[in-house]
């Protein structure tokens, strides 16, 4: 199986937003997808680009696997490359796809000068923590993820000015 890894283009957004989906309902989520191809292109391509990604494609069927990352800064550490979603489509789970990209990313994390490398795994995915496990990563129970949907976080602001 030729499966290429390579950085992703504009023209990727259609498939990868594709994948995204696939990857919320696998999660059992697929209400919460409210990302939109025109939001990806302004934040991904626009005047000030948040992500980027890699895609892994064959060329019988094209994308079938995208990492998306972005950089966020550590007070303690400095520059962290932050995995935001690592997807393979079904049909090729189990295959290395998902390690290519991963390397993918961890590559560029450290031609990127990234003091820390880090990602989030949900707790059920027992085939995505074994794999993060053989890779000798640090999965810390400690920290609880905290987070303000967007409706949480115009309430919490229109409070602040009553």
């Amino acid at each position: 199986m030729n499966i290429t890894v390579r950085e992703g283009k504009e023209t990727d957004l259609p498939q990868t937003l594709a994948l995204i989906q696939e990857l919320a309902e696998y999660e059992k989520a697929p209400q919460e997808v409210t990302n939109t191809l025109d939001m990806m292109r302004e934040d991904g391509f626009g005047k000030n680009p948040i992500f980027q990604f890699f895609v892994a494609e064959t060329s019988d069927d094209g994308i079938i696997g995208i990492a998306i990352y972005f950089t966020a800064y550590s007070t303690w550490k400095g520059k962290t490359i932050y995995l935001e979603d690592l997807v393979v489509t079904e049909k090729y789970r189990r295959f290395g796809v998902g390690k290519k990209l991963f390397d993918a990313v961890a590559k560029k994390a450290e031609e990127l000068g990234a003091k820390r490398f880090a990602w989030q795994v949900l707790e059920w995915n027992e085939p995505a923590i074994k794999f993060y496990e053989r890779a000798k990563a640090n999965l810390d129970p400690e920290w609880i993820n905290c987070r303000m949907s967007e409706k949480e976080l115009h309430e919490y602001n229109g409070s602040q000015n009553s």
